[in-house]
């Protein structure tokens, strides 16, 4: 029986990557067996019923949860992340309730933390099926290959499952922190050149969704002005100076740097429809209206 895939649709239809890196800078991920994660990207069916609460009230407060697991974790020693601090914690399920009351309340954590400091960037790869069938059946091939990649050369990385990162149709899904770096389509084969460009502190382009903090059109504008600027030797520094236009069209500027060199570019953006399927879930109602953005270096 032959199943469609949004996945499959959105490379289909040439639905651009830039513009869907939308992401929270504030970060926790919960270590939680897959097997046991839920639709919701931080519920798992084991949970309580207070610690799902909790979990959701320190969402609504703009903290962005995410469930993650590694093959072979202990299931009830969890390990916690907070980013963009970079700090690690070690907590036993039966003291989650205290660890997040303690949280909450603006208490000492450092019983349960991890020293030193960590050191390494993690990449998270979405395969929570449960969300979206495509973030299994592209998510988990990649997540392999990025975990061996890491085991089999000295690259600055741990490498994680995730709960759901937003943009199922660019599946695999994967994001960097606490940079906050957001990838889509990316395929075992490019596993390792990906982790090179991160581990250079450089964006890997054929993936590369646009900076979380920009706009769509930003973000479009951003990755035009990467691929017109960057060198065998590097990427630039980017500064956004100004942006200016509506709904349809937009002249974004930024200021560049790259070694000795630096200068302005301007981006005219244009934003056109698209209809599409955003998840596998939505396969049955059809495709809807979304707005994109095209962008064009001028001169």
């Amino acid at each position: 029986m032959n199943h469609t895939f949004c996945a499959d649709l959105s490379r289909e239809q040439q639905d651009p990557l830039a513009g869907s890196a939308a992401h929270a800078e504030r970060n926790l991920l919960l270590s939680w067996p897959r097997a046991k994660w839920q639709r919701k990207l931080r519920h798992a069916s084991d949970m309580s019923d207070s610690l799902k609460e909790t979990l959701d009230t320190l969402a609504d407060d703009g903290l962005r949860i995410n469930l993650i697991q590694q093959p072979g974790m202990e299931k009830y020693q969890h390990q916690l992340f907070l980013m963009p601090e970079r700090r690690r914690f070690r907590v036993a399920r039966w003291e989650l309730e205290a660890f997040f009351s303690a949280f909450q309340s603006g208490s000492r954590l450092s019983q349960w933390e991890e020293q030193p400091a960590m050191r390494n960037d993690l990449v998270l790869c979405c395969t929570h099926g449960t969300k979206d069938k495509c973030c299994a059946k592209y998510g988990y091939k990649t997540f392999k290959a990025l975990a061996s990649t890491v085991a089999e050369h000295p690259l600055p990385f741990e490498v994680w499952e995730s709960s759901h990162l937003g943009g199922c149709r660019l599946a695999a899904s994967v994001i960097v922190l606490p940079n906050v770096r957001k990838y889509g389509r990316i395929t075992p084969e490019q596993a390792l050149p990906f982790l090179q460009a991160e581990a250079r502190q450089q964006r890997f382009l054929p993936g590369y969704r646009g900076g979380s903090q920009l706009t769509p059109a930003q973000q479009s504008a951003e990755i035009a002005a990467l691929t017109q600027l960057s060198t065998e030797a590097g990427q630039p520094t980017l500064v956004l100076i100004s942006d200016h236009g509506d709904d349809q069209t937009r002249e974004i500027r930024f200021q560049w740097r790259l070694d000795q060199q630096q200068g302005e570019l301007t981006v005219h953006c244009q934003a056109t429809t698209l209809w599409r399927v955003d998840t596998c879930a939505d396969l049955a109602q059809g495709p809807t209206e979304s707005t994109v953005w095209q962008a064009k270096v001028n001169g």
